[in-house]
């Protein structure tokens, strides 16, 4: 895989996430990929979350599933 080709690849993962969170209604202003990880490492790129407030924290953990309690 090439570099651009793993720069297309995380940039769709992005706009994937971007969209689910929307759906969830958590936005992430600065989700991005990370330019300095797609150049020459081929161990793959890296996702930018960036930070957040508290509250669009408490909105992200709402929207994962919640623990299973039946173990």
């Amino acid at each position: 895989m090439t570099e651009m080709d793993r720069l297309r690849d995380a940039e769709a993962a992005v706009t994937e996430l971007r969209g689910a969170l929307a759906r969830a209604g958590v936005t992430l202003p600065s989700l991005g990929v990370d330019p300095l990880s797609y150049t020459g490492d081929e161990h793959g790129v890296l996702v930018e979350l960036g930070r957040c407030s508290v509250e669009t924290a408490r909105l992200m953990a709402a929207a994962l599933p919640a623990e299973e309690t039946g173990r």
